[in-house]
């Protein structure tokens, strides 16, 4: 016998509208020039390390566990109180949705430089680039230029976009609001430097645990939305893991395919300099054209992502009232 269908709880389904409704508002208007979110986060974060810090791994735990677990605690509490809401716990969905996703000013900063290097203006490429990444770009040339724009797009397309939805998917708001914590203490104190070595070491593990199912969700969605699925795909298999990133390689790979170009080599970080493997090797170099197919391949993914993980939050809700309802 048929069990009947169990619908979503409406609070999913609030939840679901108010990510849907944030994500537009992402594409219509970007992040806010004033007051965001994330930055009062930040200078937040900033006072509690200066507070906090200490030069062994423990005091970067504690800084971690306390600044995250606040903003999970938060989110937790006000979701809770517009339980009985849906109007409310939509609000509170759109407006962490928009907060949290940065889809929109990654492209329109990437097309800005796209835009000086067609133009032949390097200067001014090289002054923007610190917009997308940290390498230094003061010896960069046009294709080098090209190509530190087109694997950021990748990047952050994965941190800034997917993966945020995927936790928004699995825990909802909290989940939201609570990957931009972690991801943001990663950029603010995750990095090598003797300051924050053995500080930042909670902060660096916890991004890639968080970052580790949007990576491949953006690699897998990549693959869905590349003009050449099997070339995108035979990339990404090969190559994503040749990356010293555990989750940066997956996107950018992927990207890499589906663009049809090759990525990675040496970069400078200041006065460090890497030298990573090639993604696509055997593809042609970076163009100041692919910045554009870069953009587009961007927010396409995006669009998936939003639709995979909303759908996979109203089916998980659903499958929990199941569950529930069978024990009962």
């Amino acid at each position: 016998m048929l069990r009947p269908a169990v619908r979503p709880p409406s609070r999913a389904v609030a939840f679901g509208a108010g990510a849907v409704a944030g994500y537009l508002a992402d594409a219509r208007f970007g992040d806010p020039r004033r007051g965001h979110p994330v930055a009062g986060f930040g200078s937040a974060a900033a006072r509690l390390e200066r507070l906090l810090w200490r030069d062994h791994r423990a005091a970067g735990a504690a800084f971690t566990a306390l600044a995250v677990g606040t903003v999970a605690a938060g989110a937790l509490a006000a979701d809770r109180l517009l339980a009985r809401r849906p109007l409310g716990r939509a609000a509170l969905a759109a407006a962490a949705t928009w907060t949290v996703l940065g889809g929109t000013s990654l492209t329109r900063e990437a097309r800005t430089i796209g835009g000086s290097l067609a133009a032949g203006d390097l200067t001014a490429a090289r002054e923007r680039l610190p917009h997308l990444c940290g390498r230094d770009p003061s010896a960069l040339d046009e294709r080098q230029l090209a190509r530190a724009v087109v694997e950021s797009v990748a990047e952050n397309t994965a941190d800034a976009v997917v993966n945020a939805l995927v936790w928004g998917g699995l825990a909802g708001t909290p989940g939201l609001l609570a990957f931009r914590a972690v991801n943001t203490l990663d950029a603010m104190v995750g990095h090598r430097s003797p300051r924050y070595a053995r500080f930042g070491w909670a902060s660096a593990r916890l991004d890639d645990v968080a970052g580790w199912p949007g990576a491949r969700l953006t690699a897998l969605l990549t693959v869905a939305a590349a003009a050449e699925p099997r070339t995108a795909w035979r990339i990404w298999r090969r190559d994503g893991s040749a990356h010293p990133s555990p989750n940066a390689g997956q996107a950018e790979s992927a990207f890499a395919g589906a663009v049809g170009v090759r990525l990675g080599g040496t970069l400078r970080y200041g006065e460090r300099v890497e030298h990573r493997p090639e993604l696509g090797g055997e593809l042609r170099p970076v163009r100041v054209d692919d910045i554009e197919r870069a953009c587009v391949l961007s927010r396409r993914v995006s669009a998936l992502a939003l639709g995979t993980t909303v759908a996979g939050h109203l089916l998980l809700r659903a499958a929990l009232v199941r569950k529930r309802r069978s024990g009962s």
